[in-house]
């Protein structure tokens, strides 16, 4: 890596109003070398040059901070578990911890290997109370280990709003929340108003802002938890992306 990835980390962050330090820095600078090393043998990700990992991975995860902060910060206990769902490369729920490293954080994803991968980086990088959970979300929506269990699940880039509402509203505690993050957002919000409801929740707002420095466009859809979700949701495993709520 090389002062092109440092100059993006600590411009950028200032921008977004979470800024890093040097020992956080060097954190994602070790994350971003494992990343690409493995990147290698394991399909992770399309992006693998500097700038590219620092801004459409790092900084875009870091987006998610101020909101987990802000929960954090309304707990009288200050804990705060955390599932990030469909992690895949560890996107947004690593970087999350790295700069909270308060919450209680479980990785949760289909493939195993990438969940090995995450495992690895967890360790070189000491992080604690890290999990991993392998598990499609509609079968650890079901599983009572898992159901109701989390303050906030959020999830990136994993499949349209209606889809994901049933895959993580699931897993969140009556009075928490789930974080969405996607691109340009108001045809999928208005698409995901029944599914919102019929599982729980109410949508509290939508932020969309451009990643900066670039043309990217960015919404943050918070959605909370009201009420349990039906026992009948999640269905079975591939059912509501064939047929969305």
């Amino acid at each position: 890596m090389n002062e092109e990835f440092n100059e993006v980390m600590n411009n950028a962050s200032c921008r977004i109003e979470v800024p890093v330090t040097a020992e956080d820095i060097n954190a994602f600078r070790i994350y971003a070398d494992m990343l690409v090393e493995t990147n290698k043998v394991m399909n992770l990700t399309a992006i693998t040059d500097d700038k590219g990992i620092a801004m459409l991975h790092f900084i875009d995860s870091l987006t998610l901070v101020p909101y987990i902060r802000n929960e954090m910060e309304n707990r009288a206990d200050g804990c705060l578990k955390v599932t990030d769902v469909g992690t895949g490369a560890g996107f947004p729920g690593i970087p999350l911890k790295i700069m909270i490293p308060g919450i209680d954080l479980t990785l949760m994803d289909s493939l195993a290997k990438r969940l090995k991968f995450l495992d690895d980086v967890t360790t070189r990088l000491e992080l604690e109370k890290v999990t991993t959970v392998h598990a499609r979300a509609e079968d650890a929506g079901r599983n009572s280990k898992y159901r109701e269990k989390y303050d906030i699940a959020v999830a990136r880039a994993v499949a349209s709003l209606p889809v994901l509402c049933e895959y993580c509203l699931p897993l969140v505690k009556p009075g928490g929340a789930f974080l969405a993050m996607k691109g340009h957002s108001d045809e999928e919000v208005k698409a995901s108003n029944h599914a919102v409801i019929e599982l729980g929740g109410t949508i509290e707002r939508i932020d969309e802002f451009t990643l900066p420095g670039t043309d990217n466009t960015r919404s943050v859809i918070v959605i909370r938890k009201l009420r349990p979700t039906p026992a009948k949701y999640p269905r079975k495993a591939g059912v509501p992306s064939k047929n969305p709520l």
